[in-house]
């Protein structure tokens, strides 16, 4: 193949192995279309404590074991297993080492709430560990895509530490931002434990963030190219002070080369037609078949059935990001237009107990599951007739898409990758697929359920408006495209230096 290209691809999430977010399915489901598109890829991860090495058949890889990696005072001893991704030919390495990675938490310490307080030499040392690790692998990566803080110091410590090794001279670095919010900042003490030099606090530094250290912010500045998840959040977290979290400076700097790639839909896996979580599949041809999943979504959630009733569905992180605030001062109106309401997710305790008072107050209209669960959130995609998403921030947004290839049409706010994705079918009833609101209100958010509950009586329209939804297209064959096309830029460019 020309321009065949070898990738290696760094995430500290891959699902199915391990998941807390979006992030997993993204660095799931793009190596693998770029793999199906022709090219070399491989991929690197933490090997945590749940990561079952029976089931997914991991495999010692001889000249990965036992390799020093010195971080300040202390050397650490790393080992690398692999393994593949499932029903792929992708090849996953797994950076072996206990004292950081052997436990059931990736970042949060469930038992307190809080990052693990280690967090800055964890990543510090997966970082260092993934390039001595390649140079031992013996396969030079053409690009080196890394993801969020956890991963943002690879390029940095290419430019700054590895700058002169002639096995990283045609590497190119891309750093992906999943969610600005997430950057990586820890107190300038962490240096002398890392065994950097204390001026890396000063301010004008790259890792220097209003007198901490910021890892995000170090790749941000050192990433050959800088790519965030959708075209409307790329614009929003370079003039947005909010959504810049403190970085929309850094980030206007970098705007020529930053660019927003909407993320795909792995539809071997969200696709109603060959679905084996749900009840009934269907399809275009028979869509009468989704009423199934909604009579067992509903005895699954203990609502009474009603077809007249539109089930609106909500799977989220329980966060102050995803709107929760504008449901529960909603919730009264939304339950008299009238909905039944199924949530499921988990998060902060306050809306932990919120949801579980919403509940109590409206047992025979809103079910709460505050757990995950694949399978359920397959039912709620399937049974649902809508889907909200009332995001304050929303980068890219999977449910979105997810919903419309089920039918379940989307009710969203007009923010980061939703604005991208969703267009309001009031204002265009020829194009539109879903119900849209600007304004942060709980006002806003009823005003938009209205029209929504007011399409779903109009049977013919609907219906209409269900098809038209279901043939979207947003695989992730067309965001590895658009991947592909700016890594080539970046090699076309690099040659002629």
């Amino acid at each position: 193949m020309k321009n065949r290209l070898r990738i290696l691809y760094l995430s500290t999430e891959v699902a199915p192995f391990a998941k807390t977010g979006g992030l997993a399915d993204v660095a799931s489901a793009l190596p693998k279309a770029l793999f199906e598109q022709g090219h070399d890829v491989r991929v690197m991860m933490p090997k945590y404590g749940n990561i079952s090495e029976r089931r997914y058949t991991l495999r010692e890889v001889i000249r990965l074991k036992d390799i020093p990696i010195r971080v300040g005072a202390r050397e650490h001893v790393v080992s690398a297993k692999s393994a593949f991704l499932p029903d792929t030919k992708v090849q996953v390495y797994f950076l072996d080492y206990r004292p950081f990675f052997e436990r059931a938490d990736y970042y949060v310490d469930s038992a307190t709430g809080k990052d693990f307080p280690d967090n800055a030499q964890r990543f510090f040392l997966f970082s260092k560990a993934v390039i001595e690790t390649i140079k031992l692998l013996h396969w030079e990566p053409q690009i080196i895509h890394c993801n969020d803080w956890q991963t943002a110091l690879v390029p940095w410590m290419l430019r700054n530490s590895y700058q002169d090794d002639p096995f990283f001279a045609k590497a190119i670095t891309v750093l992906s931002i999943h969610n600005l919010a997430f950057q990586g900042t820890f107190p300038p003490a962490v240096l002398d434990e890392l065994g950097l030099p204390k001026e890396l606090a000063v301010v004008g530094s790259d890792l220097e963030f209003y007198g901490k250290i910021n890892f995000l912010k170090a790749g941000i500045k050192n990433a050959d190219l800088v790519t965030t998840v959708s075209p409307t959040y790329a614009q929003e977290i370079q003039s947005d002070p909010e959504l810049g979290c403190g970085l929309q400076g850094v980030l206007s700097e970098r705007r020529e080369d930053l660019f927003g790639i909407l993320n795909g839909v792995d539809y071997a896996i969200w696709n109603p037609e060959k679905d084996n979580l749900i009840p009934a599949t269907y399809s275009t041809s028979s869509i009468k078949d989704k009423e199934k999943n909604k009579k067992a979504l509903a005895k699954e959630a203990g609502l009474p059935y009603a077809a007249e009733m539109p089930i609106v569905g909500m799977i989220s992180r329980l966060t102050n990001q995803k709107g929760l605030d504008l449901v529960a001062a909603a919730i009264d109106d939304l339950v008299k237009l009238p909905v039944q309401l199924v949530i499921l997710g988990t998060g902060d305790p306050q809306y932990h107990k919120l949801l579980e008072k919403i509940r109590k107050g409206h047992s025979q209209q809103v079910a709460v599951f505050l757990r995950f669960d694949d399978q359920l959130a397959h039912l709620i995609e399937a049974g649902s007739d809508m889907f909200l998403m009332p995001s304050l921030y929303e980068p890219c947004g999977l449910n979105q898409m997810y919903s419309l290839k089920y039918g379940t049409i989307p009710i969203v706010r007009r923010t980061g990758g939703l604005a991208d994705t969703i267009f309001d079918a009031g204002a265009d009833p020829a194009n539109g697929n879903g119900f849209v609101f600007n304004d942060y209100t709980s006002k806003a958010l009823v005003d938009a359920v209205r029209r929504a509950v007011a399409a779903f009586h109009d049977d013919k329209g609907w219906q209409k408006l269900i098809k038209r939804c279901m043939k979207q297209d947003f695989s992730w064959a067309i965001a590895a495209e658009k991947y592909i096309k700016l890594y080539l830029r970046l090699e076309t460019a690099k040659k002629k230096r």
